[in-house]
């Protein structure tokens, strides 16, 4: 019987030893368990809410406004383009019984040819609105990393987590980094 290559699974399987197996399971659960909560006792989590970050930092603010300021004018350009389009639908309507198909099918083109341009034009400036926020807010992300990297030395963190779905107040650090960056 012991030359039998599955004397192991014999012994398991008894009855007798099932009980014995329930134990040991039991008791194997409880160390490690206990031995994880010892170890999480002294484990230290901090969380930061990028969000927060972007909308309330001094650094944040500013580079919002001056992003802003830098499309300001693009859009003001776009908003009386899109009044000129309104402005040339509602004379076509209030002109197109008096006009002939010639001058309507010019009119047509010469709205459509609007339209085009102006859905390009906010297009591209969506395009470029997009890429210098996100310029901008890298430099931010990365200085508030590095806030959050020497806050989490000084203070002994074991792990900071960024932008989590539900989080207890009693860990959140973000103002922490807030201050930090703005001092």
């Amino acid at each position: 019987m012991l030359h039998n290559k599955y004397f192991f699974l014999k012994f398991f399987i008894k009855r007798s030893n099932l009980k014995f197996i329930s134990f040991l399971n039991f008791f194997l659960m409880l160390v490690l368990f206990s031995s994880f909560s010892l170890y999480a006792q002294d484990l230290r989590i901090g969380f930061v809410s990028t969000e927060r970050i972007l909308k309330d930092s001094d650094i944040g603010r500013s580079a919002q406004s001056k992003i802003e300021s830098e499309f300001t004018t693009i859009n003001h350009d776009l908003h009386n383009l899109e009044l000129e389009l309104r402005s040339l639908i509602s004379n076509f309507e209030k002109d197109s019984p008096i006009l002939s198909e010639n001058d309507k099918l010019k009119k047509q083109r010469e709205m459509e040819d609007l339209d085009l341009d102006l859905k390009r034009k906010r297009r591209l400036f969506q395009e470029d609105f997009n890429r210098r926020r996100n310029e901008e807010f890298s430099i931010i992300i990365s200085k508030a990393n590095e806030c959050i990297k020497k806050i989490a030395e000084e203070e002994n963190y074991d792990l900071i987590i960024e932008d989590a779905v539900v989080v207890n107040p009693r860990i959140d650090i973000t103002d922490k980094i807030i201050q930090n960056l703005n001092g």
